[in-house]
């Protein structure tokens, strides 16, 4: 993937910007590695420091994580919306089965009491 700097704004904010939408559009998927700060940073002509702090801005993002040494991977930022759609779908047939809120309210209250004790 290629990066491209565009001068509109500080080039932390460029890269932050531009791999947030890489990641959210699918076009880098969960797991796959990032490039190195420092081969990045020789690629845009830049600063690694610059590359880490937009790293660093993806990870509080929850859109990648770093293992020492290892390097920062695309994190799975459409699983959660996959479960809540799901989620949804579930609460959606249990309401056209005729069920009423409190019953899924109370069932839901249920589930969890229970599983408090899973541990």
């Amino acid at each position: 993937m290629e990066i491209r700097l565009r001068g509109k704004k500080s080039i932390c904010e460029e890269i932050v910007d531009e791999y947030e939408k890489l990641i959210r559009y699918g076009a880098l998927r969960e797991g796959e590695k990032l490039p190195s700060c420092r081969s990045l940073a020789a690629n845009l002509g830049i600063n690694p420091n610059t590359v880490e702090r937009a790293f660093s801005e993806l990870e509080r993002r929850g859109l990648v994580w770093t293992i020492p040494k290892k390097g920062v991977f695309v994190h799975n930022v459409h699983g959660e919306d996959r479960v809540t759609e799901e989620a949804k779908r579930q609460l959606r047939a249990m309401k056209s089965a005729g069920l009423t809120l409190e019953q899924i309210v109370a069932m839901a209250k249920e589930i969890f009491k229970d599983g408090e004790n899973d541990d």
